[in-house]
């Protein structure tokens, strides 16, 4: 049975509690202006049940298909073979979905169509790059070219559709190897995990056919890095960003952070960025 809408607060409701959901949902419990946790759906609820208890509120378990039913916001933080069950259901009903594994976007992209002839939205968060602002200005003009290089730990790259079809070694690597030089379209296919800011950048700029990408297997590196190289009419600027994974080598920090600001955003009473 959907939660009755009780104040002017924003519900958000979360799919899925790994390194990143539960960062989110710690946040919404500790206060966000305006907002409020309102569900979470995740595949073992037992596995999840010491965390909800620590929480002050906790929030209503549903099923992924009934995530819209109690919220205003669905925060998708699952694997991006999940995505469409998360946010078709959310945008049907004319809600807000925050899509996190935006790579799996590009095979779902009717899920826009989809959303707006329901009133709904499809936001995409800044996630584990910066800049996606001085992009989107960019595009406002005329953007001639995007390129990204991606550099990135071993562990971090293990078990990349990519590297498995290829029956590429990257355990004994002892100096950086290029493992891919291709379109962002094409990078999101190969590593699914890895390549979502990649494909949040395409999304921003011109698009992922377009948008140019390396990707390096580097153990050099402790962190992920991500150099972004923008050539447009209004303006040639250079961006790079070094994250510290979480707990999963594939995702760094920032990426819960990211979507933290993003929900700050949506009843601040100051908002700064565009």
């Amino acid at each position: 049975m959907a939660e009755r809408k009780t104040s002017n607060e924003l519900r958000v409701a979360i799919a899925g509690l790994g390194s990143i959901g539960s960062k989110i949902a710690t946040a919404l419990d500790q206060g966000i202006e305006g907002l409020t946790l309102s569900g979470v759906a995740v595949r073992d609820p037992a596995r999840h049940q010491a965390f909800l208890k620590s929480l002050r509120r906790p929030p209503q378990i549903t099923s992924i298909d009934q995530l819209g039913d109690v919220a205003d916001i669905v925060v998708e933080c699952a694997p991006s073979s999940q995505l469409r069950a998360i946010v078709e259901p959310a945008v049907k009903r004319g809600k807000s979905a925050v899509v996190v594994s935006v790579g799996g976007l590009l095979d779902n992209f009717d899920l826009v169509d989809l959303a707006r002839a329901n009133g709904g939205r499809i936001i995409v968060p800044t996630g584990a790059l910066i800049g996606l602002d001085a992009v989107n200005a960019a595009a406002i003009g005329t953007i001639h070219s995007v390129r990204m290089v991606t550099r990135k730990p071993i562990d971090g790259l293990k078990g990349a559709p990519f590297i498995v079809q290829n029956d590429i070694d990257i355990d004994q690597l002892r100096e950086p190897l290029k493992l891919f030089e291709g379109t962002a379209r094409e990078a999101a296919k190969g590593f699914p995990a890895n390549l979502n800011v990649a494909v949040a950048l395409s999304l921003a700029g011109v698009g992922p056919d377009r948008t140019q990408v390396q990707i390096w297997a580097d153990p050099t590196v402790t962190r992920n890095v991500h150099r972004i190289e923008v050539e447009a009419d209004s303006a040639r600027f250079s961006m790079s960003i070094e994250n510290i994974p979480s707990e999963n080598p594939k995702t760094g920090i920032i990426t819960a952070l990211s979507v933290i600001a993003l929900l700050r955003k949506q009843r601040a009473t100051l908002c700064v960025g565009t």
